[in-house]
């Protein structure tokens, strides 16, 4: 195929410190990846020996024939990264994936016959698992005031009063429409760039994916969980806060910048607003449980300060991808 050809799938994986979870990867589409099809990596300005241990491992493995890296030329973050990698390859069809991920046998047919069963939609999200097999919660329902309530207070009574607005539904093994999924692993038809552009750069990292899927739900495009495609999710590629959130340390600043802007893109700065003090009304909630029981906070260090963090100022209109698809070639 040359290089001015439309390919019918290009997966994008973005790289940043993590070259042998890229390789990993790697191996585990060597078998999948279809003739036409291709693979872009893109490297976000790593500054260690990631581009010359990829470059060697697409040399050596002879991959070079379907897969190829691309400097990011700068780290701006997960979605300006993916922006990179979606701009380097026109395709009918993208699909971003973490480095931390290694696709299942079978994982690459499986999303190939949900995107030919179901023309009428643009958004696939297959099921994210661990190593052992067991499943991860990969698609979700949106944040909002009242899950912020709920996530703040963390009891169990309140928590099912709550459940329609639990941001993590009940895990199910068959196709479902969503309203957000991770983007640790997605397929995106192409015109869903055309219609709404491409990732916000406004998001460093984290609830990127949340604004793209909202975006497109705006736009009219559906949305399918796909479970019998298979794809294990190691989550240590793309930053520390699952861990820090894990061990309830205070996470970085960008989390929260992130977290604002979402919820002032969705619901207006009253929405902010208003889900920060639902935040502080659950809050009271858990900390009132957590006196009488001598329980320990399960919120993370200073959390009730960051939730302020960029609330002046949550959406600046100079931020953001503005520009046009498709794709420079």
């Amino acid at each position: 195929m040359s290089q001015d050809e439309r390919c019918p799938l290009a997966i994008v994986i973005l790289n940043y410190r993590t070259p042998g979870m890229v390789i990993d990867c790697l191996h585990t589409l060597a078998d999948q990846v279809a003739p036409q099809e291709r693979v872009v990596i893109v490297d976000n300005q790593s500054g260690d020996d990631s581009v010359e241990r990829i470059a060697e491992a697409l040399s050596g493995n002879g991959w070079g024939s379907w897969a190829r890296l691309v400097e990011a030329g700068g780290n701006h973050g997960f979605s300006a990264g993916n922006n990179v990698g979606i701009l380097a390859i026109d395709a009918e069809t993208y699909f971003l994936l973490n480095s931390d991920t290694l696709v299942r046998p079978g994982a690459m047919e499986g999303l190939r016959e949900a995107v030919a069963k179901h023309p009428e939609v643009c958004l696939f999200s297959p099921r994210l698992e661990w190593p052992d097999g067991k499943p991860q919660h990969s698609v979700f329902r949106d944040h909002s005031p009242w899950s912020e309530l709920d996530h703040a207070a963390a009891t169990g009574p309140l928590s099912k009063i709550l459940r329609r607005w639990a941001v993590s539904p009940p895990l199910v093994d068959y196709p479902v429409p969503f309203a957000w999924a991770s983007f640790a692993a997605i397929v995106i038809r192409r015109e869903v760039f055309e219609k709404i552009g491409l990732m916000d750069e406004g998001y460093f990292l984290y609830f990127e994916d949340i604004d793209f899927c909202r975006r497109a739900r705006l736009a009219g495009f559906d949305s399918l969980y796909w479970p019998d495609a298979h794809v294990v999710h190691l989550r240590g590629g793309s930053g520390p806060v699952k861990e820090s959130q894990a061990a309830r340390k205070r996470l970085p600043k960008y989390y929260w910048a992130s977290r604002s802007r979402i919820l002032a893109k969705s619901y207006g700065h009253g929405g902010l607003l208003s889900a920060n003090l639902m935040w502080m009304l659950g809050r009271s909630i858990s900390w009132c449980r957590e006196l009488v029981r001598h329980k320990r906070p399960h919120l993370c260090e200073h959390e009730g300060r960051d939730i302020w963090h960029n609330f002046k100022k949550p959406v600046d209109p100079k931020e953001g991808w503005r520009g046009d698809f498709p794709p420079r070639v």
